[in-house]
């Protein structure tokens, strides 16, 4: 046992809201969480803060401390003080629970001197925020994204990853309205409404056309949400080869050629609200030393 662990994991934006049908796709992009994982001797004593955020609440980090401490079956032998810190907005659309998540199911197994293949880690993390109801499905194509990087598309009710593709280097300007949308309270009836437009476009991004597929699925998912689409429109107009609503929103992403930044960013800015500059992420989420 190592008593002590730190990992990354990145952050990501939709491609396809699994929401509706429970056919998934996203891309990883270079936002990230890092979390540290200190054992105790205190059975079932999780204390978590989140130094980024410190507000929101941890029980996000108690639930994948358990899930992990249960997989190895101890549990009744240690507790954990845990400590996370993120530059991807919360409750934004922007994955950030898959990374923290991700991140934290890695540096506890670090903890415990323990390793765990890659999909067990993921779906160890998928439980824990079901269980901790910070997701409706278990976002197992968020937190693929958030893992291994480039673009996951996937069944995440059965939880397959049915294609994984490298993506181009495209940076990604993603605008983050100031309010907030937690996905736990969002309108489930509404958004399955589009249950078989979804679907369809899934299939777009089966083929390869997964540019085409985020603008089109965002657009659905703003029309049952209620989001002004023409952020979306004026982006693409300005160049961007793809924009669209990142899970429920209300952070827009777009993919944009680095000839079409500055007008991407300028039609951007006249929104109000803050503009993230990033670009897509190639990495897996991974231990730190």
């Amino acid at each position: 046992m190592v008593e002590r662990g730190r990992a990354v994991a990145y952050g990501a934006v939709t491609i396809v809201n699994a929401i509706s049908c429970g056919l998934g796709a996203a891309l990883g992009v270079r936002l990230k969480t890092e979390a540290e994982v200190r054992l105790t001797n205190e059975p079932g004593r999780i204390v978590g803060r989140i130094l980024s955020d410190p507000e929101e609440s941890t029980i996000l980090i108690e639930s994948v401390v358990n899930r992990v401490l249960e997989h190895f079956g101890l549990k009744d032998e240690y507790g954990a003080y845990v400590e996370t810190t993120s530059n991807i907005p919360i409750a934004r659309g922007l994955k950030s629970s898959s990374a923290a998540a991700n991140a934290i199911a890695l540096a506890t197994a670090s903890a415990l001197g323990e390793t765990l293949d890659d999909v067990t880690l993921v779906n160890l993390g998928v439980d824990a925020a079901i269980d901790a109801k910070v997701t409706i499905t278990g976002a197992f194509d968020d937190a693929c994204a958030s893992y291994f990087g480039d673009i996951v598309i996937t069944e995440n009710m059965s939880r397959r990853i049915l294609k994984r593709v490298k993506a181009e280097d495209y940076t990604v300007l993603i605008h983050v309205p100031p309010e907030k949308s937690y996905t736990a309270k969002s309108d489930v009836k509404r958004m399955k409404l589009i249950a078989k437009e979804v679907a369809s476009v899934h299939g777009i991004a089966l083929r390869g056309e997964h540019w085409q597929a985020m603008t089109i699925n965002g657009i659905l998912y703003s029309s049952v949400l209620g989001y002004d689409t023409s952020i979306v429109i004026e982006a693409l107009s300005a160049g961007a080869i793809a924009s669209g609503l990142s899970g429920k929103g209300p952070a827009v992403a777009s993919i944009v050629p680095e000839d079409a930044v500055d007008h991407v960013l300028e039609v951007l800015e006249r929104r109000g609200g803050e503009i993230i500059k990033t670009e897509i992420n190639h990495e897996k989420a991974h231990r730190l030393v």
